[in-house]
């Protein structure tokens, strides 16, 4: 399952980080978005876009683009 599928509330752990630009893969690794790293999807923009995810005790608010390109396992169904 990708990261932008999941819905509020859901939790899910990160697997694999399927982003071509070398750049925008390196920022969002120094974020903390590694492999194995939990997160859960905190809150969506009224229109979807962008998301706001925790992770690690605080906050990211990332566009939907780019968390399509992130694959995690569902850890909690809400």
């Amino acid at each position: 399952m990708l990261l932008s599928e999941l819905d509020v509330g859901q939790k899910a752990k990160i697997l694999k980080l399927n982003i071509q630009n070398k750049e925008i893969r390196r920022h969002l690794l120094d974020m903390g978005l590694t492999r194995g790293t939990e997160i859960e999807v905190w809150k969506k923009a009224p229109i979807g876009d962008p998301i706001d995810i925790k992770l690690r005790d605080y906050e990211l608010c990332i566009s939907k683009s780019d968390l399509s390109q992130i694959e995690v396992e569902v850890m909690f169904e809400q």
